[in-house]
């Protein structure tokens, strides 16, 4: 069916999110407090790859856009939350790391909040497809990709991870920290999303409307790879 709308995009990135991210094992068994301590452990190192990443992507979104206010300036406000707003207490790779640390206290990490930990290839692949997208993306497929492909739903996974995590039976022994995913959910992700939202709204023929859903269900559909990937590796430990 063709797209003849700006909503039409959002109903079926959202229909992409509910059946191979919402629905998933990952995120049903999460919910329902199936995971062992063990799986939630690899859960946060292997995440941290991602988090640690996801700078680089907004770069590459940066670069990939046109050299606009306009067009930048919203990527560059959802880099600037990554660095905490300026403030090093609040850098989300300090808050990652107050996550990690509850949930894998056996690792060490470095001075970078880098764990000593070997990375999946699952946590690599997920950031370099982002990445190598954006690399030959158009300006609109490149905020597209950004828009549709993570800051939609990123508040609703992000909030959905964190809920699962504060399941009892993922704090038995040491709480969990989730302060990382209630901030992402509350505050970042949905204005993230409208800053994006503000570019993308401006492009109404069916070619650019078909351009933007192509790149965001692309990129939803890597991210919902790499949490399914993620979870086949830790049924394993």
């Amino acid at each position: 069916m063709a797209i003849v709308s700006y909503e039409q995009i959002e109903e079926k990135i959202w229909d992409i999110v509910e059946t191979e991210i919402i629905q998933s094992k990952f995120m049903q068994t999460l919910l329902a407090g199936e995971w062992t301590p063990a799986q939630v452990r690899e859960f946060a190192l292997q995440y941290s790859y991602y988090s640690r990443n996801f700078p680089r992507v907004l770069g590459a979104a940066v670069a990939a856009v046109e050299p606009e206010d306009d067009w930048w300036v919203p990527l560059v406000d959802n880099l600037w939350d990554e660095g905490g707003r300026g403030n090093p207490k609040s850098y989300h790779s300090r808050l990652y790391h107050s996550f990690m640390i509850t949930a894998a206290p056996d690792v060490s990490t470095n001075e970078k909040y880098v764990p000593d930990y070997p990375v999946a290839p699952a946590s690599k692949e997920a950031v370099n497809t982002f990445i190598s997208f954006l690399r030959n993306a158009t300006p609109l497929e490149a905020m597209a990709s950004i828009g549709f492909g993570s800051e939609l739903f990123a508040g609703k996974v992000m909030g959905l991870i964190g809920q699962g995590l504060e399941h009892p039976n993922y704090n038995k022994e040491q709480k969990l920290n989730t302060t990382f995913w209630t901030v992402h959910a509350d505050h970042h992700e949905p204005r993230h999303y409208e800053l994006c939202k503000s570019v993308l709204t401006r492009f109404t023929s069916p070619q650019d409307l078909e351009h933007m859903y192509r790149a965001g269900a692309y990129i939803t559909r890597s991210e919902a790879r790499f949490y399914n990937d993620l979870y086949e590796r830790m049924k394993s430990v």
